[in-house]
C-alpha cells in the first residue's frame, strides 16, 4: 500500500473515532457546543503531526514533536472554562489523533487501540455511574469557617456532605463560597422537589421616540 492511501485510511479511522467521541459520547452528555471545534481541530492537527513526523525518519524531530504536544496540553489545562470531565475528552481526542497517525501501526491494531479509550470514557463518564454523588459551588450568606456549621448547612439543603473546601471568605460582604461534594438522599430523584414557576410577559411595545436603551417611567 502506498503512503498516501495508508494515510487516508488511517485518517478515516481517526475521523470515525473522534466523531464517536465528540458527537455520540461528549455532546449528548455535556451539551457544550463551544468545545467541539477545539476537540476536532486538536485531533486532526495531532494526526497530521504524528503522520508527518512518523514518516520523516528523524528521531529528534519525533521527540521534539511529542515535547511540543506536552507543552500544548499543559497550556490547555490552564483553561478555567473546562471542567475536569471535559479534560478527559480533551486527552482522549489527543490520543486518538496520535494512535491513528502513527505509520508503523497496522490498521487493525490502530482500530483496537482507538476503541479502548472510547470504551473507557463511555463507561467512566456514564451518568448512571455514582449518580447520587454530586458537586456544587455553594455561596453561604455568612462569613463562616467552622466545619460543623458548613456541614450542617450542606446536610440541610443538599444532602450528606462527602468533602468540601472553602474557596472564598468575604468578611466585607459577609459571605462564604464553598466547593462541596455531597451525596443526594436515596429518595431524591431527578426532577423532584419544589417546582419553580416562571411568568413570561410579552415585551411592552415601544413608542416612536423610545429606543432600546431608554427607560420611560410608567
Amino acid at each position: 500500500m502506498d503512503p498516501i492511501s495508508q494515510i487516508l485510511i488511517h485518517f478515516a479511522l481517526d475521523l470515525v473515532s473522534v466523531c464517536v467521541l465528540t458527537f455520540a459520547i461528549y455532546y449528548p452528555r455535556h451539551r457544550r457546543r463551544d468545545l467541539i471545534p477545539g476537540y476536532l481541530a486538536l485531533n486532526v492537527a495531532l494526526f497530521a503531526l504524528a503522520a508527518v513526523l512518523g514518516r520523516s525518519g528523524d528521531q529528534g524531530g519525533i521527540a521534539l514533536g511529542f515535547g511540543l504536544i506536552g507543552v500544548l496540553s499543559i497550556v490547555g489545562l490552564r483553561s478555567d472554562s473546562m471542567q475536569s470531565e471535559e479534560i478527559a475528552y480533551y486527552f482522549t481526542a489527543l490520543v486518538l489523533g496520535l494512535i491513528s497517525g502513527l505509520p508503523n501501526v497496522s490498521l487493525m491494531l490502530a482500530a483496537l487501540l482507538c476503541t479502548l479509550p472510547l470504551v473507557v470514557v463511555y463507561i467512566a463518564g456514564h451518568p448512571r455511574l455514582f449518580a447520587r454523588t454530586l458537586r456544587a459551588l455553594v455561596t453561604v450568606d455568612e462569613a463562616v469557617t467552622e466545619p460543623a456549621a458548613i456541614e450542617t448547612f450542606v446536610r440541610e439543603r443538599l444532602g450528606e456532605p462527602l468533602s468540601w473546601k472553602i474557596q472564598e471568605v468575604d468578611y466585607g460582604r459577609d459571605l462564604t463560597v464553598v466547593d462541596v461534594r455531597y451525596r443526594r438522599p436515596g429518595n431524591a430523584r431527578h426532577g423532584g422537589g419544589r417546582r419553580l414557576r416562571a411568568v413570561v410577559r410579552p415585551p411592552r411595545p415601544r413608542g416612536p421616540r423610545e429606543s432600546p436603551g431608554e427607560t420611560i417611567p410608567s
